[in-house]
């Protein structure tokens, strides 16, 4: 009896989730997947930048095409920090972080619509062979800026998501 009153009460609290909408609703002609494809991606210095740039093209260039309403500035900050010690004093392990602030800015008017930060970092052992180590620290910033980009795109794709709503919920209103 105590299961069965449980999952009536479960069944209860789901029926409430009624607002809830795909993300990526629409396809291509989705409000998401619109403003998306409308954003340009700024200028990024370094390796670095150049990862994260590529990585934030090949997620919102779906279709390309569109013309663009809004600009994504991005600053990165990328380091790497010894962590474990040998008897020695040499570094047995290392800590790549990237973190990058960005602000999503609307092209009509210059407005910021979006500024928020995302960032992850990534372990690396470091090994006799200087080689090895500068091949993994390169594999972990190529990890991390996709990583990153997907942050990015999500938290934009939100963005997108809620004004499409705001825009919607306005126009029944009136």
């Amino acid at each position: 009896m105590k299961r069965l009153g449980l999952l009536g009460a479960l069944a209860l609290a789901l029926s409430g989730c009624g607002g809830l909408r795909p993300l990526y609703g629409g396809g291509s002609a989705g409000p998401v997947q619109s403003t998306l494809a409308a954003v340009e991606v700024a200028p990024i210095e370094g390796k670095s930048g150049w990862l994260v740039t590529n990585a934030l093209k090949d997620r919102l260039d779906m279709g390309g095409g569109a013309a663009k309403r809004y600009r994504l500035e991005i600053k990165l900050d990328d380091q790497i920090a010894g962590l474990g010690v040998r008897r020695d004093d040499s570094v047995a392990r290392e800590r790549r972080t990237l973190r990058a602030r960005y602000q999503l800015v609307d092209l009509s008017n210059g407005t910021v619509v979006l500024d928020a930060t995302a960032g992850s970092d990534a372990g690396i052992d470091v090994v006799g062979s200087e080689y090895a180590t500068i091949a993994a620290e390169n594999s972990a910033l190529e990890r991390l800026s996709g990583i990153v980009a997907d942050q990015i795109v999500a938290r934009v794709a939100r963005y997108a998501q809620a004004s499409a709503s705001g825009a919607t919920q306005g126009a029944s209103a009136q």
